[in-house]
């Protein structure tokens, strides 16, 4: 047997250079972070993770903390990463709503669809083809329908998520937190049992398509950017062929600009 290389980290970036060296230099967790003083323990914590860097095409560049990717001073320089929206119907045709947990840094209390978050660095989540990013996402919305809402992995089967588009837009949650993402659309049908995550949501509601235009014109209700550009734009389209032609609408290649 051949001795061992030394395992010096000269040595193994050499052999390795894919290696992201940023997670080895950090020297301080975002729960002993000022910009996150005052916010909820484990939302904190979940600042921590890491999200997929993009250019404007939807081609990872790296990685960076969630902290990093939602702090409106780097989105205005153009720091952009990869996310999921994810609509659950039910065997009634109902979407499943949900209204974001007061704890949550970014955009708490607001009313959205049932599952919106991130794919991380992580393998199985990345993608460089989109053909693999779909397959990353929909492995994200399964494990975060699991994290938010309690719904098990066997109730919604990574082939029965139906991947439509892409949108990608901007928008600030308040002064020092934003989104800016390359947001994948996915819908599933399934009937769920739930077991609400309430450090995750603090509401849910199962709705028909004019349960929600009601909604949406009342003044006191607050949705998320996102879901409220989707439901200016396709959702009510896409609703109307859930279960009858939405094969001409999965698989768009074009991301849609909503900035």
């Amino acid at each position: 047997m051949a001795p061992a290389q030394s395992a010096s980290a000269e040595h193994i970036l050499r052999l390795f250079p894919e290696i992201n060296t940023s997670l080895a230099s950090q020297t301080q967790s975002s729960t002993h972070d000022q910009d996150l003083a005052g916010y909820d323990e484990e939302q904190i914590r979940l600042m921590d993770e890491v999200c997929i860097v993009l250019d404007d095409d939807d081609r990872p560049i790296g990685s960076a903390s969630k902290k990093v990717c939602h702090l409106m001073e780097n989105i205005n320089k153009g720091l952009l990463h990869r996310a999921f929206s994810c609509f659950l119907f039910d065997s009634k045709n109902r979407l499943l709503l949900q209204q974001r947990a007061s704890e949550k840094i970014t955009f708490p209390d607001m009313w959205t669809n049932t599952c919106c978050s991130h794919p991380l660095g992580i393998p199985g989540e990345t993608g460089s083809t989109l053909d693999t990013a779909i397959a990353g996402v929909k492995r994200a919305a399964q494990r975060k329908l699991d994290h938010e809402l309690g719904i098990k992995a066997h109730q919604v089967p990574i082939e029965k998520f139906d991947f439509l588009t892409r949108i990608h837009y901007k928008a600030p949650s308040d002064g020092k937190w934003g989104e800016h993402e390359i947001d994948y659309i996915l819908f599933i049908k399934a009937d769920v049992d739930l077991d609400v995550n309430p450090n995750e949501v603090s509401a849910t509601k199962w709705v028909s398509e004019a349960d929600l235009k009601v909604m949406l014109k009342d003044d006191a209700l607050l949705f998320t950017p996102w879901f409220k550009l989707i439901c200016q734009s396709m959702i009510f389209e896409w609703w109307d062929h859930r279960d009858t032609g939405l094969d001409k609408y999965m698989g768009e290649k074009e991301i849609r600009r909503m900035l």
